[in-house]
Formats: C-alpha cells, structure tokens, sequence
C-alpha cells in the first residue's frame, strides 16, 4: 500500500493516506505502528521534510519479489502494441519501434538491443526512446539527473547492462545497480530470442519510484512479441 501511494502521488506517505484510500480494515494508529516496524527493518524512510514515509531501496526489492500478480496489460493495450509493431517492415524498424511504443507505454527510457545483422558475433545495435521522460523525473532523480544522462550516452554501459538481461524478467533496484551513476534509477530487463538462443534484450529505465508491476508486463509483452516475429520470420 505504501509502495502504490507513493508511486500514484509522489508524495511522502502517511499513516491517514493509507488509512482512508486502502481499504486495510485497520486505525491510522495500527498503521503508523507497523509503518515504525517497517522503518526498524529498513523498508520506509523519513525524508527530512515530511512526516509522511517514502519506500527504501530494500522496500522496493521486497515489493517487487513479493509482487503475486504482474498487472497485466489491458486487452487494449494489447492490440495497440501488436496493431503498433505489425507495421514494422523489417526486425530494425521493429525494434526501433519497440522502444518507442515501450517508452510512450511506462513513462520511461526504453532500450531495445538487438545484433547487427550479418556483422561479427557479438555486434550490436541499441534502439534508445524516452530520455525526455527522465527529466519529468526530475524531482526524483535531483543532482543526479545530468550523470544519468551521461551514462545513457555512453552506450557501452547501457549495452552492458542489457547483455546481462535473462529469459524472464529481471528488475535491478537502486543501489543495485553496479554503475554508480544509475544508482537513484531501476532497470527492468528480458532478453528476447529464437528457442533457446537469446539474441538481444528490452528494458526499461526509470526512478527507483516506478510503477514495478506495469513496467515488468510491459517489457514483457513487448519482449514476447519481437520473439514470436522473429521465430515467424526464422
């Protein structure tokens, strides 16, 4: 409840917020009780200005792999994807496309990898759309908005990233992440191939407070498509 406040208001969350939009059958008393319990462990915070409570790092891991159900997409926002990508002439036009469509869908920076078709193994391409979401994040994000930037530019990193991507979804949380700079952001990754063969990876890039459980459908279903055109094509 804290984590799905937090990412609809950008507001620090309070024991009465939780109270009165949640339905949990308990006082704002209980609340902000267990809230004090979960601030022992480490899984809330206090930012300095607020009495309310923001989820920590450890908060969002715990969230996230305890996540029952991923949201799954609407049937409309189904068809728009495939309705979308059918358009695609070619897997480049494809993928550039997916990170477009992915990017418009979460609200985030999406990065699409895929080889160079023809080119040695281990050549790649990057297909990058969204970063101007990041700056509507700003708030989030802070003083370190410009070495995110930076980071995203050096695309080696970003590709380094991605290559580390599996066949099932894979979230990255904050200080998780190994690269310094997009420490204050989350990266949600699948890789996408022919059978067992994995030839690139999709994911999307954002702040720590990011709608988790949109993001993984999204990227997966995205991820699903470009495997199935490119095994319709093989």
């Amino acid at each position: 409840a804290i984590v799905d406040e937090y990412v609809a208001t950008q507001e620090p969350v309070g024991s009465k917020a939780i109270a009165e939009n949640h339905g949990l059958g308990i006082s704002p008393a209980t609340i902000r009780n267990e809230m004090a319990v979960l601030e022992d462990e480490g899984l809330i915070t206090q930012p300095h200005t607020s009495a309310g409570r923001i989820p920590t790092d450890l908060g969002y891991r715990v969230f996230v792999d305890k996540l029952a159900t991923v949201k799954p997409l609407s049937p409309p926002e189904r068809r728009a994807i495939e309705t979308f990508l059918d358009e695609s002439n070619n897997l480049e036009q494809l993928l550039k496309r997916s990170a477009k469509l992915l990017a418009d869908i979460t609200k985030q920076v999406a990065v699409v990898t895929y080889p160079i078709i023809g080119e040695s193994h281990g050549s790649e391409k990057m297909a990058i759309s969204g970063t101007a979401n990041l700056a509507r994040s700003g708030e989030d994000l802070g003083l370190t908005l410009s070495p995110i930037l930076e980071a995203l530019e050096e695309q080696v990193v970003i590709l380094r990233l991605l290559d580390e991507a599996r066949s099932t979804v894979h979230v990255r949380i904050g200080s998780e992440q190994t690269e310094t700079n997009l420490q204050t952001t989350s990266l949600v990754t699948v890789g996408y191939g022919v059978d067992s063969a994995q030839m690139g990876a999709v994911g999307v890039l954002g702040p720590t407070r990011m709608d988790y459980a949109g993001s993984i459908a999204a990227v997966d279903a995205v991820a699903r498509y470009v495997g199935r055109f490119i095994n319709e094509g093989a």
